[in-house]
C-alpha cells in the first residue's frame, strides 16, 4: 500500500473506532476492556505469524524496545486517557491531541537525532488552530468539570506516553525489524502490564453479557488494533513518526462525520472552516505545499 492509502486507512479505522468504544463503557473497568482488546489482537498477529511462518526470533535490545512500546504506547497512553476522560468533556481531550506532533518532533530530535521538519511543526500548527475552531465552541455547552487540572495533567501524560511509544518504534523500524513481529511482541507484553495495572487497581475480571459489547470488542481489536496500527506502523517506517502522528488530527474529523449521520451533531460554520484549515495543515506537513519561492521552482522544474 501507498503512503497515502496507509494514512486513509489509519484515519477511517481510528475514526470510526470512536463509536465502537462507546459500547465498551459501563460494566467492565475500562483498562480490561483495553486489555481484552489488545489480547484478541496479539492472538491474531500470532496466528499470522505462524500461518506465514514469520520469524519471532528477534535481538534482545529489540525486545527491550518492543517491550517500552507495549508500556508507552498500548498501556500507559491508554490508561492515562480514560482516566483523564472522567474528568475532561471528549472535545477538550481531541484538541489537546494535536499536541502530540509537537511531542514527537521533540522526542525525535532529543532521542533520535533526527533534524526537525519545518513543515511538520506548521502543518501541525494549522492542524492546532483548525481544531480549535472545531472544538472550542462546543466548550460552551459542557458543564463545569471539577478536577480539571487532573485531568489535564492525566491527558497530557498520555501524549508524552504516546510519543514515547512512537518513536521507539521508529527506532526498532529503523533497524529492520518486520511491522507484523513488533506489533505482536508489543501488544503481547502490553498485556502483562494492562492485567497488571488492572488487577493492581482492584479491577474485576467481567464478561459482561451484551452483544453489542462483543462485536465492538471484535471490531476495535481487528481493525482498530491489528489493522490500523500495523498501517500506522508501516506509515512510521516509511515517513517517520513526526508525520505519522498527524493521523491524531484527521481521525478526530472522520469521527465527527460519522457523528452527524449517527448522533445528529450540527455543523457550524466555524467548524467547516476549522475542517479547511486541518486539511491544509495535512498538505503542509507531507510536505505537498511548497513553503518557499524556491521550493515552488524546484517543483515546477521537477514537473
Amino acid at each position: 500500500m501507498s503512503n497515502v492509502q496507509l494514512f486513509i486507512s489509519c484515519t477511517l479505522i481510528w475514526g470510526s473506532t470512536w463509536i465502537a468504544i462507546t459500547f465498551q463503557l459501563g460494566d467492565v473497568d475500562p483498562v480490561l476492556s483495553v486489555a481484552y482488546r489488545f489480547t484478541i489482537a496479539s492472538i491474531i498477529l500470532g496466528c499470522v505469524c505462524w500461518y506465514k511462518k514469520l520469524p519471532l526470533k528477534l535481538p534482545m535490545h529489540i525486545h527491550f524496545k518492543m517491550a517500552a512500546v507495549g508500556l508507552c504506547l498500548y498501556t500507559l497512553d491508554y490508561s492515562f486517557l480514560y482516566e483523564s476522560q472522567k474528568y475532561l468533556v471528549s472535545a477538550v481531550v481531541a484538541l489537546m491531541s494535536s499536541c502530540i506532533i509537537y511531542i514527537n518532533v521533540i522526542m525525535r530530535r532529543l532521542l533520535l537525532k533526527k533534524p526537525i521538519r519545518l513543515e511538520v511543526v506548521l502543518g501541525a500548527t494549522f492542524g492546532l488552530v483548525g481544531m480549535a475552531m472545531i472544538f472550542v465552541p462546543q466548550f460552551e455547552h459542557a458543564q463545569s468539570q471539577m478536577f480539571l487540572s487532573l485531568g489535564i495533567t492525566l491527558a497530557c501524560i498520555s501524549f508524552v506516553c504516546a510519543a514515547f511509544g512512537n518513536v521507539i518504534s521508529e527506532r526498532i523500524l529503523d533497524h529492520g525489524t518486520p511491522v507484523i513481529q513488533m506489533n505482536f511482541w508489543a501488544m503481547t507484553y502490553a498485556l502483562v502490564f494492562l492485567y497488571g495495572y488492572a488487577f493492581l487497581n482492584g479491577a474485576e475480571l467481567v464478561f459482561p453479557s451484551s452483544t453489542d459489547y462483543y462485536l465492538s470488542l471484535l471490531f476495535l481489536a481487528v481493525f482498530g488494533s491489528v489493522l490500523a496500527f500495523g498501517a500506522y506502523m508501516k506509515l512510521v517506517q516509511q515517513i517517520g513518526s513526526d508525520k505519522a502522528a498527524y493521523v491524531v488530527l484527521m481521525y478526530p474529523l472522520v469521527a465527527l462525520f460519522i457523528s452527524t449521520l449517527f448522533e445528529g451533531y450540527q455543523w457550524q460554520l466555524p467548524a467547516l472552516i476549522g475542517v479547511l484549515v486541518v486539511l491544509l495543515g495535512n498538505a503542509i506537513a507531507m510536505g505537498k505545499v511548497p513553503l518557499s519561492l524556491g521550493a515552488f521552482k524546484t517543483r515546477q522544474a521537477n514537473d
